[in-house]
């Protein structure tokens, strides 16, 4: 599955003389990345973990010498936010304009033209970004509630995401804002099913929530997590995680397993490992396709 993306990133210039912009001055001072730099590293990511069944091309990019507008009508100037970073008091309400947004680089009437799939959005802490936002008809719940569009705004002919990700996290924070995703998308696929039909129950169950039957758990719980982001435990558990990468063929097969299958607790390392373990088989169970990765890189599906 190739699924086209605009970038859009938001890098507002700081220093007029010098022409430096915020990710390149912020990247000196505090550590920031370069967010050509995430994109790129972000696409290889996702195209190893979905066993080569997901690939986005970068089909045009966008730089904006600007803040987010925000709802309220809201935009900082280079000043006033530098300020703002110093002190940690951002304006509010935080949230970003998406209505804005869409009209502006006439996002939909891209989607409608079939020149892209989906829209990545770049910018720096409190930008106001969702981590994924659904778009389009029948969208529902994807980390966020479906953005409301208004009637002046041209109509989507087909559900699209628009992800939100920040340059000053790395690669690891982008892959968890993909695993939510996974996360909401997934819950919607099998809304319907229940006891062991729920093939997403059992691949999100951790230890702590059953114990002696941890599966591969989920973006925040590995199968011995005993907290929100405990990917660290050393703490043994049994888990049936490997028996996914043979999905449909499930054979119960079960083995002890720690922090070191999954990364000794790297953020990037786990969510690689959770979501190479996503069904990516042909042919169909129970009328859901063996290939969760057709749902996640494209919503329509569902």
């Amino acid at each position: 599955m190739k699924r086209r993306v605009l970038t859009l990133t938001y890098n507002p210039t700081i220093d007029r003389q010098k022409g430096t912009r915020l990710a390149e001055a912020m990247g000196a001072s505090a550590g920031w990345h370069d967010p050509d730099t995430l994109a790129v590293e972000y696409v290889r990511d996702v195209w190893h973990a979905s066993h080569g069944q997901l690939e986005y091309e970068l089909v045009e990019r966008i730089e904006i010498d600007e803040f987010p507008p925000k709802q309220d009508g809201f935009r900082y100037d280079a000043d006033d936010y530098l300020r703002c970073w110093e002190t940690r008091r951002f304006h509010e309400p935080d949230a970003a304009d998406y209505v804005a947004i869409l009209r502006r680089f006439e996002v939909i009437e891209r989607i409608n033209a079939e020149q892209i799939d989906e829209v990545w959005l770049f910018g720096m802490p409190y930008s106001g970004y969702y981590e994924s936002l659904m778009i389009g008809p029948g969208a529902f719940w994807c980390n966020a509630p479906p953005l409301e569009l208004p009637p002046n705004l041209p109509r989507p002919r087909r559900r699209f995401i628009a992800m939100g990700f920040n340059y000053e996290r790395e690669v690891g924070c982008m892959l968890e804002d993909l695993g939510h995703r996974v996360e909401s998308i997934m819950v919607h696929v099998y809304r319907h099913r229940r006891g062991p039909a729920n093939l997403w129950e059992h691949f999100t169950r951790y230890d702590q929530q059953a114990p002696g039957h941890a599966s591969v758990g989920n973006v925040h719980f590995a199968p011995n997590s005993e907290r929100d982001y405990d990917w660290g435990n050393p703490r043994p558990v049994l888990s049936d995680c490997d028996d996914w990468l043979r999905f449909p063929h499930l054979t119960g097969e079960r083995r002890l397993v720690d922090c070191r299958d999954w990364g000794q607790g790297d953020m990037r390392l786990h969510h690689l490992w959770w979501l190479e373990r996503l069904p990516h088989a042909p042919g169909t169970t129970g009328g859901i396709a063996n290939n969760w990765w057709t749902y996640v890189g494209d919503p329509n599906n569902v």
